[in-house]
Parts: C-alpha cells; sequence; structure tokens
C-alpha cells in the first residue's frame, strides 16, 4: 500500500475510537455444515477455578481457555461443562469451577487458535487486518467482550459491565479526541440497545442526547436480530451442539442454564411493554401497568405476529396442555372425545405466543423446563427495572445509524416439535423445519407451506421479518441503490431516488439483477430527522456469521467512514457510482489482456517472494488519489 494511503489512515484514526461488540453466530466448522447462534459463543471464556478432572491428564487451572478449548472438551467433557454451566435460577458459577469473559482484542479474534482449529473459529480476525493494513492504530480499536451467558441485568451486577462501557467511551474521548464509532454483531446489537437505555436512567435527562452526541460519532448494527431470532426457541426446546462433539440433550442443558438465551427470543412488532424511563421518574413501580405488553389492533387482526408464519407447532398427545393455551377455540375442545383414540392435537404459537410466556405455559405438563423458563423470563425480561428488551427497537438517538445484514439465503422461520417418549432434556424431537426462501415459505422435505412469504430471505440464521425491522428507522423519502458487490466500474449501477416510504411497511428495490452477480442494495435517507443520518445495507448471500468477515462490507465500511472526516465531502452517504481496488489483495492478473487487472489502479510490481503473476499485481503509489473519487 502507498505511503500516501497510509498517511490518510493515520488521519482518519484521530479522530475516532472504535469499539466492537462482539456477538455473532460462534461454530466449529464440519464440513460444509455450521451452525450460527445469533449473538452466541463469540467471546472466549476462561477458566477461575482450580479443577481436577479425574480420567483426564488435563485440569483447569486459571486462565485456562473454556470456551473455546476443543481438546479439553474431548477429554474432559464433564470438567468443561462444570466451567460452562450456570444455575438457571440466579445465574451463579458451578460450585467446582467459574469461567469469566477475556479481555482485550485476542477474546474476540479466534475462540479456539490452532494451526487447525484457529481459521474453523474465526469472528473478527479478519477485520483486523484490514485495520491494520489500513494504518488504523493499536489503540484506536477496543474491543468491549462480554459474559454472554448472562442476561443483561446480571451483565451489570456481576461484572458491573455497561459501568465500565461507559467509562470506555469516556476514556475513549479523552485518549482521541473524538467520538467513537461503534461496531456490533448480532446479539452485540441487543447488548449496545440495553447500554442506550441504561444509560438514559444513568444520566440526567436533559445531558443524555448531549453525551451521545460527544462519545459517539456512527453506530453500524451488523446481522441484528432486532425482532428475535427462532432458532433461540429451537435451542431452548431441543438443544443445539454448535457442530461441538456434545448430545443435542446436554447442549440444550447447558443452553438451557444461559439466561442469555431468551434474550434472543422473537416477539412481535405490534406489542410494546411499558415506558420504564417515564415510570422511573414518574414515581414508581407502584404505578406500573399490570400488563406485560400493550399489543396494537393489527396483532389480533393479522396472522402470525406479522412473522412469515407460526414458529412453534407442537403435537400434544394429551389434552391437558389445551387449558393452559389460551388462543385454542371451543370447535377444538368440543372434539376432545376423539382424543381418547390417541389423536394428537396440533398446538401453533405466534412471536407474540413465545415472547409473553403463553408457549411454556402451554407445555408445562410436558416439561419440565418450563417452570425455570416462565421464572427467567418473568423475572429477568418482563420485570427488568431498565426495559423490557422483548420489544420493538426504536431508532437509536445517535447521529449516524447504519443497520447492515445479509439476505436471500434460505433461513429457518418455524419448527414443528412431538414429544419423544424420551425424558428431559431429550424430551422433544423435531418433525418438520420451515424455511423462508423467495417468494415461498417451503418444509425441510420441500412442500409449499401457507404463510407470509416475502420476496427477500434472511441471512441463513436470522429472518428477514427480524433483520429488515431497521427499515422502519428511515425518513418518508429514501435513495436506493444497488450496486454489484466485486469491483465495478458503475456500469452495473441502478438508482432510484426518492422513493416515498411509510413507517411499518417494508420497502423493496425494484431493480434488475444480473444472473450469477451479487449485488448490495443500499436505502439511504433522503429526508430524515434533523442531524441524523439512517443506512440500511443489504448484502446478497452474505451469511451471519461470515459477513463480519465480508471483503464487501469491510471495503463499504472503511470507504464511508473516510467519506465523513472528509471536510469537502459533497454528499450525505459515500458514492456507490464506482469500486475500485482499495488493497494490495484485490489486484490480481488479468490472464485474457496477459497485464494486471485495473490498470488505473494496479501495476505489475515484483517483489522477492512473489510466487505467481498475481501476487506480483499491486496498487499504484498514488492510490491514496483516489479515493478523492469517493467524496
Amino acid at each position: 500500500m502507498g505511503a500516501d494511503l497510509k498517511s490518510v489512515t493515520a488521519y482518519c484514526t484521530v479522530i475516532a475510537v472504535i469499539l466492537l461488540l462482539c456477538g455473532g453466530g460462534a461454530a466449529v466448522e464440519e464440513d460444509e455444515n455450521e451452525y450460527n447462534h445469533p449473538g452466541f459463543a463469540s467471546t472466549q471464556l476462561r477458566a477461575w477455578s482450580i479443577l481436577d478432572c479425574p480420567y483426564s491428564p488435563l485440569d483447569f487451572n486459571p486462565l485456562d481457555l473454556v470456551w473455546l478449548d476443543s481438546t479439553k472438551l474431548l477429554s474432559a467433557v464433564n470438567c468443561w461443562f462444570k466451567c460452562m454451566v450456570l444455575d438457571p435460577y440466579n445465574e451463579t458459577d458451578h460450585p467446582e469451577c467459574k469461567s469469566r469473559p477475556d479481555s482485550g482484542l485476542s477474546a474476540i479474534t479466534e475462540l479456539d487458535p490452532g494451526y487447525i482449529t484457529g481459521p474453523l473459529s474465526t469472528v473478527w480476525k479478519e477485520w483486523l487486518k484490514w485495520c491494520v493494513e489500513f494504518g488504523i492504530e493499536a489503540n484506536a480499536i477496543v474491543a468491549v467482550p462480554y459474559d454472554w451467558r448472562l442476561s443483561p441485568t446480571k451483565l451489570e451486577e456481576r461484572d458491573l459491565y455497561f459501568h465500565k462501557l461507559k467509562l470506555t467511551f469516556e476514556t475513549a474521548l479523552k485518549l482521541r479526541g473524538g467520538p467513537s464509532i461503534v461496531f456490533a454483531h448480532s446479539m452485540g446489537n441487543n447488548v449496545f440497545r440495553y447500554f442506550l437505555e441504561w444509560l438514559r436512567l444513568e444520566i440526567a435527562p436533559k445531558h443524555y442526547l448531549e453525551w451521545l452526541d460527544q462519545h459517539i460519532h456512527a453506530y453500524f448494527a451488523v446481522g441484528a436480530p432486532l425482532l428475535g431470532s427462532v432458532e433461540a426457541i429451537k435451542s431452548t426446546l431441543s438443544g443445539v451442539t454448535f457442530g461441538l462433539p456434545v448430545s443435542e440433550g446436554t447442549a440444550r442443558l447447558l443452553s438451557n442454564s444461559f439466561a442469555s438465551s431468551l434474550w434472543m427470543m422473537p416477539f412481535s412488532k405490534n406489542c410494546k411493554g411499558d415506558n420504564t424511563f417515564w415510570t422511573h421518574f414518574s414515581g414508581g413501580a407502584a404505578k406500573k401497568s399490570k400488563h406485560v405488553y400493550h399489543c396494537t389492533d393489527e396483532e389480533y387482526q393479522s396472522k402470525y405476529s406479522g412473522w412469515p408464519t407460526n414458529i412453534i407447532n407442537i403435537e400434544i398427545p394429551s389434552p391437558n396442555g389445551l387449558d393452559a393455551y389460551p388462543s385454542v377455540t371451543e370447535a377444538v375442545k368440543a372434539n376432545m372425545t376423539n382424543m381418547e383414540c390417541g389423536l394428537p392435537t396440533l398446538l401453533s404459537f405466534t412471536a407474540r405466543e413465545l415472547a409473553d410466556g403463553t408457549l411454556f405455559k402451554a407445555i408445562k405438563d410436558y416439561d419440565p423446563d418450563s417452570a425455570r423458563m416462565l421464572h427467567q423470563l418473568k423475572k429477568l425480561y418482563h420485570d427488568d427495572p431498565v426495559m423490557n428488551p422483548l420489544t420493538p427497537w426504536e431508532r437509536p438517538p445517535i447521529k449516524n445509524v447504519f443497520c447492515i445484514y445479509g439476505a436471500h439465503l434460505k433461513t429457518e422461520v418455524g419448527y414443528y416439535f412431538a414429544p419423544s417418549g424420551k425424558p428431559y432434556p431429550d424430551n422433544w424431537i423435531i418433525t418438520d423445519v420451515i424455511y423462508e426462501t423467495e417468494g415461498s415459505l417451503v418444509s425441510r422435505s420441500g412442500t409449499v407451506v401457507d404463510g407470509n412469504a416475502g420476496p427477500i430471505t434472511g441471512d441463513e440464521t436470522v429472518p428477514y421479518h427480524s433483520l429488515s425491522w431497521c427499515k422502519n428507522w428511515l425518513g418518508p423519502k429514501v435513495n436506493i441503490t444497488m450496486a454489484p458487490q466485486p469491483e465495478h466500474d458503475g456500469s452495473d449501477v441502478q438508482i432510484e431516488l426518492n422513493v416515498e416510504h411509510e413507517h411499518g411497511s417494508d420497502i423493496i428495490a425494484n431493480m434488475t439483477k444480473a444472473p450469477r452477480v451479487k449485488y448490495i442494495t443500499f436505502y439511504e435517507d433522503s429526508e430524515s430527522i434533523p442531524g441524523k443520518r439512517t443506512a440500511v445495507w443489504e448484502l446478497d448471500k452474505a451469511n451471519h456469521r461470515n459477513i463480519v468477515r465480508s471483503p464487501v462490507l469491510m471495503r463499504e465500511l472503511w470507504l464511508q467512514m473516510w467519506h465523513d472526516i472528509q471536510p469537502g465531502a459533497k454528499s450525505k452517504f459515500v458514492t456507490k457510482a464506482k469500486r475500485g481496488p482499495l488493497r494490495d489483495a484485490d489486484c490480481y492478473w488479468d490472464y485474457g489482456k496477459a497485464c494486471c487487472a485495473w490498470q488505473e489502479y494496479c501495476e505489475y510490481r515484483y517483489s522477492f517472494g512473489d510466487v505467481h503473476l498475481g501476487q506480483s499485481c499491486r496498487l499504484r503509489n498514488t492510490s491514496a488519489n483516489m479515493l478523492l473519487q469517493y467524496i
């Protein structure tokens, strides 16, 4: 990279500190299959105990890696389980072992460092490589990992996490002299949202917005499960192994001991909780409504709580569960005599009925874990003193908000469960899965299913309905730009200006896509709240976990940040008219023309050790001047 470009990037890092709120699905890849649990397990956990493991040559000592050490998991699984599991009622550690989140950037780069396991468990490592290559200084990047097993109240109670996060922003301002840029992935967005509400109660109301303006320049929400994720309830009822060598029953026991599992429960866009802020300043809890949710008429007039389909469908073999399920019709009750033949009754649950606890009440006779789930749901979420996290997001009161997610991938949106006949935790089996595909819903067997299928699908982990909720943060008029993801000359860029946008309704780009070309679609405010900017980026075929290491996303993030610090910028957002190489790695050899591709940007420059022609294609030293076209 040329010296001029490095001087530009060094200037860029003077004004902002970048903070990473780590979420994202962690998984050990097996063949071509991988499970991406939204926001779970993307921070290393280390032991803070001395635990002798019988029948194993490996023990746990202070600072030993627990999440994730695949060697100890394989050789001492019982000890490893003790270091991971929490008490499901009070979120305390196992009496024999406890773990705490690691600190620093190393905690979020690779979960299981090693020659083989490292590349398979990479989280933010590629992102950090970009920062280094562009000259970002080490003290300009601050990782703020958290214990992803805990509920938001426990994060603050045990670790003072939100107090420390506030101090981190304030220290960053003093250190760098400017506001911070926040990057959050998946569940990290839930944590950041809770922090903003916690801060509202921590700071005097008249200084709240002033504090945000001083300390946060922009917020990039990547892969945010804004209305929850259906895979969270799948993990709760059947257990998901993360690709690790443990049984689904063991995975369920582990996951259900983490109160954070409910943090990503699907919920309805039509139901809101009480305003905790005004309750707090108006004198109190005594006046608090007894209603967990206040739902609009639309919730009861429409199907599925706005989601594509019912999220959970359970075949109950006996009539007992129907008494706890308030939406069963009288017609079904009239047919109860047929149950003597052992015919099951299908109970279906919407997102609202998951979030308000109806599901767990209905299956309490069939699942001994329901009492715990109801306890956690009420104590840690419905009665949370800061906010009920299972409510729709409003636009964060930050100057610049960018919502980024992958789309157009087959994504799970519903499940069919049946009792397995086995004891807990293996008492449920999944009999079918419902996926959203573009324009239809299909079952695991390929059968088309009735529902509210949309033209766009999610990112393989979080449904589109949840990811795209941030489009409601856009203003009444939106500029839409669709451009190819690879480097391009602008010939295939399509633009629609001042598209009318009604709050509460989705906005879709009515544009033509070339076959086998991946696009990125930008939805950007044309008219917005004064002093605010909002943008939504949809990346074709970018899955939930890998989006944080997508070169396309990194390129667009960098250009937008570079654009924002230029005093002579002509527009609110970086232009999409053209995309050329930004790094040496983006240059390659064009065998058809027998020269380096992108001659305007790249040149052939051999260095000792190059083993093929593409390696010798490098950015021209004048490439820094090329950035001026993006202002």
